[in-house]
């Protein structure tokens, strides 16, 4: 039994579309290609991994399972490729590191030029989303690291915590909150809160500094975006908490907010890096952790 990586490549681009179209413009190959070396797959396995129709594809239960492993095993070549590509020279080719919005946007801008001047021959692929899809992402190998909000419990991957992100309070400039020299938070426990939507990982860590003491949200007035938010407080329509990097790269004063610190013993969010624990690249990635780290 004999089969290569391209065409449990293939398969793999099959299961996630279940069209052969679309899996050989995935695959960057003509269709008849895809088809050939799926049935060379079959072959070699001695079994029908997809029902074919002219109207749909269907895999079998044999083929949904053949899927998950070969997933797993394409993952982990990649990962062998990055291993011996580091003992060549850390920090060069194609990187894919994924970056939840409410990072990507105040911390990329500072840290990718240093990036790109101490290392040149790194090309850092960036891919902005929720956590839940980029953690997926990772896992199944499509991306090599994520930059995201922590901690994030699992066991099948490292993390690297780089600095703590504490949250301000947010209001408009004639709120009686604003003339507060610091807050608890009792003391905007009555106030409409406005958070991200759900999906966004900040809303509980607003959520977790605020103790969830009343704390539920401003049902119906959610935003997409933390500018969203400050411009949705700006306009009266309530308060929320904005995390430092997000303040110091500017966004207060786009919507022209007061600011008012948490006392000290609020929650802060962790800024740190997740990567898979199978990829052998520890030193590489923690080397890249202290481009983002403030500076000192």
């Amino acid at each position: 039994m004999t089969f290569s990586l391209r065409q449990l490549r293939y398969f793999t681009a099959l299961a996630d579309t279940l069209h052969f179209g679309k899996a050989a413009e995935q695959c960057f190959v003509t269709q008849s290609t895809l088809s050939a070396g799926i049935r060379d797959l079959e072959d070699a396995l001695g079994a029908r991994l997809a029902e074919r129709t002219k109207r749909r594809v269907v895999l079998t239960p044999l083929g949904q399972e053949v899927a998950v492993r070969a997933t797993a095993l394409l993952r982990d070549a990649e990962d062998l490729k990055s291993l011996t590509a580091r003992y060549r020279q850390p920090l060069s080719g194609a990187l894919r590191m994924g970056v939840i919005p409410t990072i990507a946007p105040y911390l990329l801008p500072r840290a990718l030029p240093d990036i790109r001047d101490t290392h040149p021959d790194l090309d850092l692929i960036l891919i902005e989303d929720q956590t839940e899809r980029l953690l997926q992402s990772l896992r199944e190998g499509r991306l090599d690291l994520v930059l995201m909000a922590l901690p994030w419990p699992s066991d099948e991957f490292t993390s690297l915590t780089l600095f703590a992100d504490p949250f301000q309070l947010a209001c408009p400039k004639d709120h009686p909150l604003a003339k507060y020299k610091q807050v608890c938070s009792d003391d905007f426990a009555n106030e409409p809160l406005l958070l991200l939507a759900d999906g966004h990982c900040l809303r509980e860590h607003a959520l977790s500094a605020c103790s969830y003491k009343g704390h539920r949200g401003q049902r119906g007035m959610e935003g997409t975006s933390l500018l969203t938010l400050a411009q949705m407080v700006a306009g009266g329509l309530g308060i929320t908490l904005l995390p430092q990097m997000a303040i110091d790269a500017g966004l207060a004063r786009l919507s022209d907010l007061a600011l008012v610190p948490l006392e000290p013993n609020s929650n802060a969010r962790d800024i740190g890096l997740l990567w898979r624990k199978t990829s052998g690249r520890d030193e590489e990635f923690k080397k890249l952790g202290t481009f983002f780290e403030p500076a000192a």
